[in-house]
């Protein structure tokens, strides 16, 4: 079995996953930029009607098959998880710029080392951070602005009546396997939905705990960031409540396996018809601080699709900067000031509180 890209610089925008829930979102925003698309999947009758609308094409790329795909394409999106890494080696072998927005930390590790070993003579976007890499672009935006990030922390309020595809639910449903953090320089395993805290989020007070997230592996290692920490609450304090309540039982330990995928599953996926994303980053170096509120009304879905439309515009070299070259994460873009600047035209809000000794300003971005 052997995928097949060919580089075709007029080529469409190849988006696996590209009628779910994120992918579709990703597809429009491409198409509103005047870059053609084509949308793959397991079931390609279901996204005919987004083809249709998009006036792009989708056909049949199942990676859970053993059929081979071929086709021609200017660059990748991966907006579905890409088990087997048929996607990254196909693009990396074939010198296609790509930008994967899927993959929880374990597995991005292994993406890094399965895209470096090809040796691409195209980017490599590993944008697999929280919400398709926005917050490491905010982190990276405000690092620059302090001269560097001792502290990141990144705090999320998840909204129950917000839509999720299965992608999300399968990214978050890890929360009975430890991971490994990195606090005041010193590396160590942390259980998930532990070292609990009140945050505030847009003026709502927010109970957020530890959960495993790409951007605590990779912003010591390119921002040198001493401690990266990330953690989640929900829009529902009783579902906050009940979640640490199950983690204090151990359910998510004793559930861990196949047999009890739905039942831990519908514990943290019961998706509605929309709601609105809020994130908090908090960055510090020496004696500053950066906080920066980034607000997406449009939804997580929406949010995370933002993450992978700006990497897409930066593995083309289509967002004011040169395109990177070999395996790069989100953070590590020239100007992430300005790249968080593009977040405005897609309806995301990010608001920069700057704190001195004395002073509080609030500016939005």
């Amino acid at each position: 079995m052997i995928d097949q890209l060919i580089p075709d610089p007029a080529g469409p925008v190849l988006v696996t996953g590209g009628y779910g829930t994120v992918g579709a979102e990703v597809a429009r925003m491409a198409v509103a930029a005047g870059l053609p698309v084509l949308l793959t999947g397991r079931n390609p009758e279901r996204g005919q009607a987004l083809a249709d609308e998009l006036g792009g094409r989708v056909r049949a790329w199942d990676l859970a098959s053993t059929t081979p795909f071929r086709a021609a394409v200017r660059a990748v999106v991966s907006a579905v998880n890409d088990p087997d890494d048929r996607v990254l080696r196909a693009a990396a072998h074939a010198g296609v710029p790509q930008v994967d927005i899927t993959r929880w930390t374990a597995r991005l590790q292994r993406a890094v080392t399965v895209a470096t070993l090809a040796r691409p003579t195209a980017p490599v976007l590993l944008s697999s951070g929280w919400m398709g890499g926005v917050t490491s672009l905010v982190a990276a935006a405000l690092a620059r602005e302090l001269g560097g990030a001792e502290r990141v922390e990144t705090a999320v309020r998840w909204d129950m009546a917000d839509r999720a595809g299965a992608d999300s639910v399968e990214f978050m449903d890890r929360l009975g396997i430890d991971f490994e953090v990195v606090e005041e320089g010193r590396r160590r395993l942390a259980a998930p939905l532990t070292d609990v805290r009140t945050v505030r989020i847009d003026g709502d007070s927010v109970r957020v705990a530890r959960i495993d997230t790409p951007e605590q592996y990779t912003l010591p290692l390119t921002l040198g960031t001493a401690t990266a920490a990330t953690r989640i609450g929900f829009s529902s304090p009783a579902a906050t409540r009940m979640l640490l309540a199950l983690r204090g039982a151990g359910f998510f330990r004793w559930a861990d396996g196949d047999r009890w995928t739905r039942a831990r599953r519908a514990v943290i996926h019961s998706p509605g018809n929309g709601g609105t994303a809020r994130l908090r980053i908090d960055v510090a170096h020496r004696a500053e601080t950066r906080a920066a509120t980034v607000t997406d009304p449009a939804g997580q879905s929406h949010l995370t699709a933002a993450g992978g439309y700006l990497g897409l515009l930066r593995v083309l070299g289509a967002d004011g900067s040169a395109a990177p070259s070999g395996v790069v994460f989100p953070e590590q873009h020239p100007d992430p000031a300005a790249a968080v600047r593009l977040l405005s035209g897609l309806g995301v809000r990010v608001d920069v509180e700057r704190a001195g000794t004395a002073d509080v300003r609030r500016t939005a971005v």
